[in-house]
């Protein structure tokens, strides 16, 4: 019991350190400057990215569950160096797509995998009722590393381009070595009917039998796409608006500590507002960050920007709480790597068509689509997750 207490102290070094990212607040621009990328190309490669993701994202989550969550994140902190690596002799749209596959695998391990052994660890020391808590803190250490990361990200940039990405590669090799503290939790036994056979009947589970988790994992894809999106755009729209680039790095900060603390917060907001409140809160904030960000042009028109990232880090703890409820733990991380392959999948759809669009019609326009297509796409979905998670079984 003591060790899978120490595993939950060290998912939250886990966290913190998968999320210092370097590069994070300036990659646009490296994109755009370095390797001389369009928007389009830009949301392309991130469409790539999805698209290695979703190859891997499922049968990730199964392997994690097979060979153990601590391998799973020790391969992944593996396959981090090397991508990050990769981007330091990177020169072109080639090479940084190599990267970026690397570091998709490296992320669909990840995918699911912290949140399972996260989950099985509380449930293991009878803490697992307080598990929206414990996973809204160690989402606040990951956005407070991200946020630390890219505190310094523009002064980096502009005196080396590549000093992000060698100090990129410097946190995942300790993330590796922190890797071989964690304790693999006992968890329920498995099914044994074939490998294709488990696969096909967790899809089933999730997509068809359970009615409340198929209701969690949509409304919590969607909402997951309104604030990606941004992330993609907003370092172009605040160089557009006139925003310094010494100051990209303190705003991308503050956009992660927003996270942080409204993911620390979530559960008391819960609380507070039981689920419908919160459900209508999270989709206000989406309504209230695009309009904004779709109306305003000024320089400081990017923190309507943190009204999606509080979204965010309300949503998290919320609905990930909801679906690791309905997950039986023998396929927890691969019933959890499904819902990241949806929404990878979603993204390498559409991705690339916002991205021509934004070159094409500019970032603002872009905000304001966006606007419209979740003023239609987020009601509906509410109300089936408030629909199905009050019902009086989770039967489809």
């Amino acid at each position: 019991m003591t060790s899978l207490r120490r595993n939950v102290s060290l998912l939250y070094a886990f966290s913190f350190l998968q999320m210092t990212l370097f590069p994070m607040a300036v990659i646009t621009l490296f994109w755009k400057d370095r390797i001389g990328l369009s928007l389009s190309q830009i949301l392309l490669l991130q469409s790539i990215f999805a698209v290695a993701m979703v190859v891997m994202e499922y049968p990730s989550g199964y392997i994690s569950d097979r060979i153990g969550y601590r391998t799973a994140l020790t391969f992944a902190s593996l396959l981090g160096i090397l991508g990050w690596g990769f981007y330091t002799v990177a020169a072109s749209f080639h090479d940084v797509l190599i990267a970026e596959i690397l570091l998709g695998i490296s992320t669909s391990f990840i995918s699911g995998t912290d949140s399972a052994l996260l989950y099985e660890s509380l449930k293991g020391t009878g803490d697992e009722p307080a598990y929206a808590r414990f996973e809204g803190r160690s989402t606040g250490f990951g956005q407070t590393g991200e946020a630390a990361g890219a505190l310094f990200a523009g002064v980096l940039y502009a005196r080396y381009p590549l000093l992000p990405f060698i100090l990129q590669v410097g946190v995942w090799v300790l993330a590796l070595l922190l890797t071989r503290g964690l304790t693999e939790p006992r968890r329920e036994p498995r099914l044994h009917g074939g490998h294709l056979k488990e696969a096909l009947a967790s899809a089933r589970y999730v997509f068809i039998e359970n009615r409340r988790l198929r209701a969690a994992i949509l409304l919590s894809i969607v909402l997951g796409l309104s604030s990606f999106y941004p992330v993609w755009l907003i370092q172009p729209y605040m160089r557009d608006a006139g925003v310094p680039l010494a100051s990209f790095g303190p705003i991308w900060a503050g956009a992660n500590l927003t996270v942080a603390f409204c993911a620390i917060l979530s559960h008391r907001v819960r609380a507070v507002l039981g689920d419908r409140g919160m459900v209508l809160l999270l989709v206000l904030l989406v309504w209230g960050g695009f309009l904004g960000l779709g109306l305003a042009a000024g320089v400081w028109g990017f923190l309507f920007y943190y009204l999606l990232t509080a979204m965010r880090g309300m949503k998290g703890p919320f609905l990930l709480h909801a679906a690791q409820a309905e997950i039986p733990s023998a396929n927890r991380a691969g019933m959890l790597s499904l819902q990241s392959l949806c929404f990878r999948l979603l993204f390498a759809i559409t991705g690339p068509l916002v991205g021509m669009y934004a070159d094409t019609c500019g970032v603002g326009k872009t905000f304001q689509l966006l606007l419209i297509a979740f003023l239609l796409a987020l009601p509906p979905l509410a109300w089936l997750f408030l629909n199905h998670r009050h019902g009086k079984d989770a039967g489809g």
